[in-house]
């Protein structure tokens, strides 16, 4: 076959990892009177057995609207009227800004936008072992997170102990403002340290009051104590996050035979009723506040009350709670993550799991879709490499395949032959398929003599790359120059303690 007859090659594979929306029709766990008495049911435990709620201006707040508060239990009992009004004044749509415009995205239903594994104590990778987390692994995973364009908000990866929690979120924020580009996270530890974040990022960004107005440019994450309690700085993060217009993600963290009944059912009737309890908090607090519906189920080992994921009862939770948001009209969030310790089969199994239910249920923001092992308590390297694997494989599922029917490939080879050489595949062959990340596709005798490495393995050298690769975003200079004297002064002065 001559090149002429091949054709001109089709130009180089360009496939967008950073806007997805859902290729999938939503999938349904019940029917939907049974998803509308969930609801009810979930309203009637507001209603009749409350909520407790630790902070006080909290309580006062829910008071206010007709809430009934009693200061001697701290329970809130809070009125369907009361949901129904947060719901209708709660936005179904917002822009999540970001220091590269083109990294922006739009929260709302049918938007599918990915988050690394957060919250982790500890770091561990195949070279150094497992370790507790510090400020030197927080900035590689955050460099890790820029560098793939499937992550799209970035996410507390690694919990920097090595430096003092008064003085930690300065690190953290000057660490997102300096080496990534991407939505930014804030941790809701108290009310000087969210005001501080917040107010890192607008100097940071040289961000004037229009810019600042004009979407959301931060998101914290918002977790219950299960069942039925809002602490202190959670309630804080709520009020506070809310009257500056960032987004809050509720998540009740309904784990089945420990903070949850049993029954799937059961379970999301506790956790929309905490979820509907912090949502009209947020309203009361300003309506029109930016605020996710979220959850994250699943359900324990009864024999050892540790934590599973991956499990038919976690899809289930996720499948049941996309319902409940598609009911109440609100973007939400849901989680893959792994009960595993290691990049094997079963870290790779439940993430996966848990990546396709978040697919199917139509969840708006997947975290913990990469990196997450032993139910939180460690972030791995190789894990966030491997599990990458999978969240571009879906990712790629949101882009539709051309219609091309081939007729012209069908017609040159004849049957029996091959179409290796057919001038369609000739002409196509780089942009044909999504190439492999992590993924080894030769032969046994290929990768025999090539040292038989292990998908672990080539994780490792993936993410060492990636390190040696990076470089700053384009603000990176001139946001570091403008923190410098402002981050100074405020260590100098003590910091801000974070709240009990």
């Amino acid at each position: 076959m001559t090149r002429a007859r091949r054709g001109p090659r089709l130009p180089p594979r360009q496939i967008d990892h950073v806007t997805l929306a859902h290729p999938f029709a939503p999938q349904a766990l019940f029917p939907d009177d049974v998803v509308s008495a969930i609801h009810d049911a979930a309203l009637g435990v507001l209603e009749n057995l409350g909520i407790r709620v630790l902070l006080p201006e909290a309580r006062a707040i829910l008071a206010a609207a007709g809430a009934v508060a009693d200061d001697g239990t701290l329970i809130v009992r809070i009125g369907r009227e009361i949901v129904n009004h947060a719901l209708s004044a709660a936005p179904r749509a917002w822009r999540m800004r970001a220091a590269n415009p083109a990294r922006a995205r739009d929260y709302a239903e049918g938007q599918l936008l990915f988050g690394p594994g957060a919250g982790c104590p500890n770091a561990a990778d195949a070279l150094r072992g497992r370790r507790p987390g510090d400020l030197a692994a927080y900035e590689e995973t955050l460099t890790l997170q820029q560098s793939f364009d499937a992550i799209h908000l970035l996410a507390p990866s690694v919990e920097p102990q090595d430096v003092a929690p008064a003085l930690r979120h300065y690190a953290m924020m000057r660490a997102q403002l300096t080496r990534a580009d991407k939505p930014m996270f804030v941790y809701a530890r108290g009310r000087a340290q969210v005001a501080e974040s917040l107010e890192m990022i607008r100097l940071g960004l040289a961000l004037g009051e229009d810019d600042w107005s004009d979407g959301v440019w931060a998101y914290t994450v918002i977790n219950t104590n299960s069942p039925r309690q809002l602490d202190v700085p959670m309630a804080e993060g709520i009020i506070d996050m809310a009257r500056a217009g960032q987004m809050s993600v509720i998540t009740p963290f309904c784990l089945m035979g420990a903070m949850a009944p049993v029954s799937v059912a059961g379970a999301l009737v506790l956790q929309h009723a905490e979820a509907l309890a912090c949502i009209a908090l947020a309203q009361l607090a300003r309506p029109g506040a930016p605020v996710s519906y979220g959850g994250f189920g699943s359900n324990v080992d009864l024999k050892s009350g540790a934590p599973a994921f991956g499990t038919p009862e976690q899809v289930r939770m996720t499948l049941g709670s996309g319902q409940l948001a598609r009911l109440i009209g609100l973007p939400w969030r849901s989680a893959a993550g792994s009960a595993g310790n290691a990049a094997d089969a079963q870290g790779a199994t439940e993430t996966l799991m848990g990546l396709w239910a978040a697919l199917l249920g139509g969840a708006t923001f997947v975290v913990h879709a990469a990196g997450w092992l032993e139910g939180g308590l460690a972030f791995g390297y190789e894990k966030f490499v491997t599990d990458m694997e999978a969240v571009e494989t879906l990712a790629e599922l949101c882009t539709r395949p051309e219609a091309d029917l081939a007729l012209d490939a069908l017609a040159e080879v004849p049957p029996g032959g091959h179409f290796f050489a057919a001038a369609h595949t000739m002409a196509r062959y780089a942009a044909a398929f999504r190439p492999a990340l992590v993924a080894d596709l030769s032969p046994h005798g290929r990768w025999a003599e090539a040292g038989r490495r292990t998908a672990e393995a080539r994780a490792t050298a993936v993410w060492q790359e990636r390190l040696a690769a990076a470089a700053p975003p384009a603000h990176a200079g001139a946001a570091a120059e403008r923190l410098a004297p402002w981050i100074g002064a405020r260590i100098a002065a003590g910091g801000a303690p974070p709240a009990d």
